[in-house]
């Protein structure tokens, strides 16, 4: 019994060890850019999943501000120069997770969800992927917004 509980002890220290904080562990607010993996495994995320429109280097759709032959809004940059560091991490994820049409009333875009082909980790990383590209002044403004 001893050495399980000495076991348990040390996986715990491990844990906090390493900056994770079990207690509240389902909080994965503020996204951060300290894990490097974290933002090598969003890069994929993005790639397959948000390039077609918001481009390979986050730069978003040529004159984003306007609309597309569709009448729809373009894909605003993602990689500093536009407004998405103005929002905090829980508006940015819910916007991967659910899409805009599902968020705003007589919304005119193609934003669209990904719940059913990214998970929360995944959204996360994408998240940490694009924040990696912003100055570091919009990054500190948006981490205070969480």
């Amino acid at each position: 019994m001893v050495n399980f509980v000495k076991l348990i002890s040390l996986i715990v220290a491990f844990f906090i060890s390493i900056g994770l904080n079990i207690a509240n562990a389902h909080n994965h607010f503020p996204i951060t850019t300290v894990s490097k993996l974290m933002i090598e495994r969003g890069k994929i995320a993005y790639e397959n999943n948000c390039v077609s429109c918001h481009m390979i280097n986050l730069s978003g759709a040529e004159n984003w501000k306007g609309v597309d032959s569709d009448g729809h809004r373009k894909a605003p940059p993602l990689d500093g120069s536009g407004h998405t560091w103005h929002h905090d991490d829980k508006t940015l994820h819910a916007i991967i997770k659910y899409g805009l049409a599902k968020l705003v009333k007589n919304y005119e875009g193609k934003m669209i969800g990904f719940e059913d082909k990214l998970s929360d980790k995944e959204i996360d990383s994408v998240l940490a992927y694009m924040k990696s590209y912003w100055s570091k002044e919009n990054y500190e403004y948006q981490l205070k917004l969480n």
